[in-house]
């Protein structure tokens, strides 16, 4: 059995505190990569424990048989359980036997008519709704299908804790967002095609080889052909890749996944896969080729690489500005006016998902404004000039940065990480990160910097340990 962490069993407690208050329909909120299937399963032991039924609902095949696994673990009765896809749940729906509890992962899924059925067949049931983001593109929102909602722990409290692991953010641009237009609630792979800069392929490359090289990485793409283009362009520089897409046989498909998680694969280019549920525990680095519209999207994409391990930061690549949206994915968020249909929402509600962020036009680096100290990047240290933009978030509108004279600074870097050992070493962490002289001297010799900053660093860290 798995033992629940101290926030899991929080919101198990909350739950069942919602219910002594009346509520039957429960939205309960839970960020992606912190084990909402283990508080599920730990609900349904307790049901059946009990004698009651239980009904577990998804869409999706892979997440069901991860689901099964893991209620199996947790000692669930699962002769009291049953377990399904709502395309066959609801097909089958007047042969159910009917369930005194039910779960519904991936529930901002849960409005639409075939889930709806199987609500409705069941009026007295208690309904938990699980989901990392209790949001629907459109103007209907949950609050038509519940009557509370239970918040989990914020990103920023789970990294804090250790139960996330930390990241670097990097917005590259490599798109004219001008171009993007919406097609059943997110980018159509038209306009995808005509936004998106052809030299992004080479670009992938470059940025992973400076930022990431050697991380197991997911790519992120919006059409099967791009997908194959990224697999292709990492497998010429001798890096072991894949593309996986909907339209890849089941067996290819489970095989390169293990394979990927026996790291005999580095890198999976994939088409709207890895998004909901699918274990990946290894991933150290997102590359996002694909621009989304959907808060959930983004959140499963760029919190893939979230899984913690001592020591460890995750290198999230964002070349398609999708943080010009949404922020950071540790940005604040209120679900609680989030499931509010829009027109009944309060009157002084607005958008902004979140405080200014700022990027670095030398490193591209993505970063909370709050997070410059004096005057430098967080990231690379670099002195950041007074055109760097403070952008207030969610406006798909605004500028997409673009790349300016560091792309052959980068392509010094690398061959300079290529010839020296010290400067591998210290390639992908931060100043704050680096603790000798000679790393300093390194960093500042690989990013270009005057020789006495180094010595300066160096400098203000001895003063301030005396």
């Amino acid at each position: 059995m798995f033992k629940l962490r101290d926030y899991q069993q929080e919101t198990v407690d909350n739950i069942y505190q919602s219910m002594k208050q009346g509520n039957r329909r429960i939205i309960v909120q839970q960020p992606p990569r912190t084990g909402k299937t283990v508080i599920m399963a730990e609900i349904a032991r307790k049901t059946t424990d009990k004698g009651n039924r239980v009904m577990f609902i998804i869409h999706r095949k892979e997440v069901l048989a991860q689901a099964k696994a893991t209620f199996r673990k947790q000692d669930v009765n699962v002769n009291l359980a049953t377990m399904g896809m709502v395309q066959t749940l609801t097909r089958r729906v007047n042969k159910l036997v009917e369930p005194q509890l039910i779960l519904i992962d991936e529930a901002h899924h849960a409005i639409s008519n075939s889930y709806r059925r199987i609500i409705n067949a069941f009026p007295n049931a208690y309904i938990l709704y699980f989901t990392a983001t209790p949001i629907r593109t459109g103007h209907d929102q949950l609050d038509q299908i519940a009557d509370d909602i239970i918040v989990g722990k914020s990103i920023k409290w789970l990294t804090q804790h250790h139960f996330l692991a930390p990241f670097h953010y990097y917005g590259l641009g490599d798109i004219d967002r001008s171009k993007l237009r919406k097609q059943n609630g997110d980018y159509s792979s038209q306009s995808m095609d005509e936004a998106i800069n052809h030299q992004i392929y080479g670009h992938i490359i470059q940025q992973y080889q400076r930022l990431a090289n050697g991380k197991q990485a997911v790519v992120y793409c919006h059409s099967i052909e791009s997908a194959k283009k990224v697999s292709e362009q990492f497998k010429s520089i001798g890096v072991r890749a894949a593309e996986i897409d909907g339209n890849t046989e089941p067996q290819v498909r489970d095989r390169l996944v293990q394979e990927f998680r026996d790291q005999k694969l580095m890198i999976l280019a994939n088409v709207n896969l890895f998004t909901e549920g699918v274990d990946l525990p290894n991933v150290d680095c997102v590359i996002m080729a694909r621009p989304t519209s959907s808060l959930a999207l983004y959140l499963q994409f760029s919190m893939r690489c979230l899984n913690p391990r001592r020591g460890k930061t995750a290198i999230i690549i964002d070349h398609v500005d999708n943080f010009l949206n949404f922020g950071l994915p540790n940005n604040d968020r209120d679900w609680k006016q989030a499931i509010v249909t829009k027109d009944k929402r309060k009157s002084n509600s607005n958008d902004d998902t979140g405080p200014a962020i700022a990027q670095c036009n030398y490193c591209f680096g993505t970063f909370y404004r709050t997070d410059i100290h004096d005057s430098c990047c967080p990231l690379c240290g670099h002195e950041l000039k007074t055109e760097t933009k403070d952008y207030k978030i969610v406006n798909v509108d605004l500028q997409e940065i673009k790349e300016n004279q560091a792309v052959e600074h980068r392509k010094k870097m690398i061959q300079q990480i290529l010839n020296d050992q010290v400067m591998a070493n210290v390639a992908d962490k931060s100043p704050g990160q680096l603790h000798t002289l000679k790393e300093l001297q390194a960093y500042a010799k690989l990013h270009g910097y005057s020789t006495g900053w180094a010595w300066h660093q160096f400098n203000n860290r001895r003063k301030k340990k005396w």
